[in-house]
């Protein structure tokens, strides 16, 4: 099959356009025009409310990963939640994937039909649009360039999950192409470089600043950390095996830009910046649009602790593991595994760097005005669950960021009224991408340790930071990694950072590992507990093949130029 067959098809309607919440609002003029569920060519492409109907319909089709259960942190060694029917219990972690066994990514992330249908009304878009003999040059100029970078955010991510993908700019139709629809796969250099190349040359099409109105539309900045991005995805070592220094220096060319020219700082206070006062802040580049009671979220209904002052309250869909807690350093900077770092293993959660307490909901911590208890033997309904029973943690930790503490699980499971946005892209994206790329290129220059130290300072007081100043390359490459974990721990970006590194398969592969837990007793019964590192899950598998997803056995049995170009392994 062509790759975004069934799409391909000759369209003369469109039928159940509908508009996203906050793209743009409709004028009473609006209720005027043809009925949308039978909008003629000549309707949409000539009214430039009509058109912007379809295109907001293209912006509702990025990830909403603000209304999934199974986020992409659910494949890594960030979370385990016991739940056999997940995914990454199901297919990832047993190395059970196949073209035949094709896993559901979280809202078709990386789903090669969804991708390629959205591509697809991309392509449309851009062709009608231009070819339009009604619609204004202003229209035009404003409109393509922001779906080219709707087209290239959905290849990238193909990209990134099965390496080169046909690339596709024209509307393929059966009626007058016929078996001129299939399309081979492009290589995965030549599909980087459109996708940069397209980046590129639609960032100074793009506005500088978007009004209240386009927030969630793509801005200059938004287009060059995307390619700053991919880029740095490029450069890194799965698909860049000779080290070709100058891929490194290209993203940290284009990151570097972003900082010295772009509008962004970080928030002072970390725990705010996923709170919907936050929503389009001075820290958020691109992220998807939310609005309580209209299109909201179900984040903390989902993901939030189960139980509260007594009430099954969520379902615990996020649940750090004892490898990413071990991460977080001590609040002078340095890993708890340095011997000066004043970590105690039977006093684990004292003195941490405040990321650890704005991240992690931990046996002891408090949420909405209860004490959340993960220890044995209290009486805790939060009580450690080893075996997977329910729902309740398994391995002593809950989720703290990305949620609102001020909205109660139930009510956001039956109401979807979380108004936080699911944030892409931050501004410490751009800089710790800018750290590893600059380091990679020249090593542990004066300004790889400026943008480290500037991330750090609001989670460890610089006075108190004992951040080496003598680090070599290795061990700020070390570093780096760490730093993007607990940044972006529960931001899904873990999966891809862990892949491109190519750290994870072999014998000390990140996911090739058991997953632990903490387990919290009372032996002697007298008040005085002990902390003991258990595993939550043994015997996690990893095949190298899964460093690029397959091409779905539907693909292959419908696009004979396809067929023979499966990736390797499958």
């Amino acid at each position: 099959m062509n790759p975004y067959m069934p799409f391909i098809k000759k369209y003369s309607h469109y039928a159940a356009v509908l508009l996203v919440v906050g793209m743009g609002a409709c004028s009473e003029k609006y209720l005027d025009v043809t009925p949308k569920d039978q909008v003629s060519d000549l309707s949409v492409w000539t009214d430039p409310i009509n058109a912007d109907v379809f295109l907001n319909e293209i912006y509702n089709q990025l990830p909403d990963l603000n209304n999934e259960a199974q986020v992409l942190e659910q494949w890594t060694d960030n979370s385990f939640v016991g739940a056999d029917w997940m995914t990454g219990r199901q297919s990832i972690w047993n190395a059970a994937v196949s073209a035949s066994n094709y896993p559901p990514s979280p809202m078709g992330l990386f789903d090669w039909t969804k991708n390629y249908s959205n591509i697809r009304k991309c392509n449309l878009f851009i062709e009608k649009v231009t070819a339009s003999a009604t619609l204004t040059p202003e229209y035009k100029q404003k409109r393509i360039p922001e779906v080219r970078f709707l087209r290239a955010f959905f290849y990238h991510y193909l990209w990134m999950a099965h390496g080169g993908v046909p690339i596709i700019t024209d509307v393929l139709n059966n009626e007058t192409q016929g078996e001129g629809i299939f399309r081979a796969r492009n290589t995965d250099a030549e599909t980087a470089k459109f996708i940069i190349d397209e980046l590129g040359a639609i960032a100074d099409q793009l506005p500088t600043s978007l009004t209240t109105a386009d927030q969630g539309r793509p801005s200059k900045w938004v287009a060059l950390t995307l390619k700053g991005w991919v880029e740095l995805y490029a450069a890194s070592p799965l698909r860049n095996p000779s080290n070709d220094v100058a891929k490194w220096q290209q993203a940290a060319a284009t990151n570097k830009q972003i900082i010295d020219q772009g509008p962004y700082n970080l928030v002072a206070d970390f725990g705010t910046i996923w709170l919907p006062e936050q929503n389009n802040g001075v820290e958020s580049i691109f992220a998807k649009q939310y609005k309580a009671l209209v299109k909201g979220g179900h984040r903390e209904g989902y993901m939030g602790p189960v139980y509260v002052k007594g009430a099954q309250q969520a379902w615990g869909n996020l649940q750090p593991t004892q490898e990413l807690v071990d991460d977080f350093s001590m609040d002078n900077g340095l890993p708890i595994t340095d011997p000066a770092s004043g970590y105690n293993p039977q006093n684990p959660y004292v003195n941490r760097e405040k990321r650890f307490y704005q991240t992690i909901i931990y046996d002891g911590a408090p949420w909405q005005g209860d004490i959340i208890l993960t220890r044995k033997g209290v009486g805790s309904q939060n009580e450690i669950d080893l075996g997977s029973a329910n729902d309740v943690t398994n391995t002593g930790y809950y989720a703290r960021k990305t949620l609102d503490e001020r909205i109660t699980a139930q009510d956001n499971i039956a109401l979807a009224n979380g108004a936080q946005n699911y944030i892409f892209f931050r501004f410490a994206d751009v800089l710790l991408n800018y750290a590893e790329a600059q380091n990679e290129a020249a090593g542990p220059d004066a300004s790889v340790y400026g943008v480290i130290k500037r991330l750090r300072a609001r989670s460890i007081d610089p006075a108190k930071d004992k951040l080496s100043l003598s680090l070599s390359q290795n061990e700020m490459r070390t570093l780096i990694h760490r730093e993007r974990r607990v940044e972006f721990a529960f931001e899904d970006k873990r999966w891809f950072d862990v892949l491109r590194w190519k750290m994870a398969g072999g014998p000390n592969g990140v996911f090739n590992k058991d997953m632990h837990a903490m387990l919290i007793e009372d032996p002697n019964k007298d008040g005085t507990f002990t902390y003991t590192k258990v595993v939550s899950y043994a015997n996690r598998k990893w095949d190298d093949r899964m460093y690029l997803m397959p091409i779905p056995a539907s693909v292959l049995d419908q696009n004979p130029k396809i067929r023979p170009q499966q990736n390797p392994g499958y």
